[in-house]
């Protein structure tokens, strides 16, 4: 799977909700730890893999995985904590992030039934992340004004650069497949 990344439109819309949880879903649970695993990641939401359904994985300091298909954050502390956050879809940028030190989410796991979990600390952070994603919000969003504008300026960069070398390279490639078509026309 390859994992979208800041720019792409379907990182800021809102997924809609699993209906049932089937065999396929099973499945795209499996492929999205692979992904985050390969990405040395601690959550992964299925819009970052261009998929609008409301479901992420998580695999926390405590080593447990777990899925939340369907989340509904039903309780927030008062009390916040400031962390430095990152993300599978914005790569190499970092930022502290306010948010509740603790909640309470419900939702189904891989098998379809439901849950409560009430988490606090890193666990509590990575849920609320991950959440986020599910309404298109990222953690840039969250935090200063100034260096989420500056974020997103750099990544537009980046993918204007990335765009002029694949047209320098396919341009190389057409001139070289000329030259080939060309060379087999001439007799020996």
């Amino acid at each position: 799977m390859e994992i979208l990344r800041l720019g792409n439109d379907t990182l800021r819309q809102k997924s809609e909700p699993v209906e049932k949880v089937t065999d396929e879903i099973r499945q795209l649970v499996e492929e999205m730890f692979k992904t985050m695993d390969a990405g040395k990641g601690v959550g992964l939401a299925a819009p970052q893999v261009g998929i609008l359904k409301r479901l992420f994985v998580i695999t926390a300091d405590d080593g447990v995985r777990r899925v939340f298909i369907n989340p509904q954050i039903i309780a927030t502390s008062q009390e916040t904590c400031e962390f430095e956050e990152g993300c599978l879809s914005i790569p190499n940028v970092w930022e502290y992030i306010s948010r509740p030190a603790k909640v309470t989410v419900q939702a189904l796991n891989e098998k379809g039934k439901p849950f409560t979990l009430e988490a606090d600390g890193y666990l509590a952070r990575i849920i609320q992340h991950e959440n986020d994603h599910l309404d298109g919000i990222l953690y840039i969003d969250r935090g200063d004004a100034e260096f989420r504008q500056k974020t997103i300026d750099s990544f537009e960069k980046r993918e204007l650069r990335r765009q002029e070398k694949q047209a320098l390279k396919a341009a190389k490639a057409a001139k070289i497949a000329a030259k080939k078509a060309k060379k087999q026309e001439k007799p020996c």
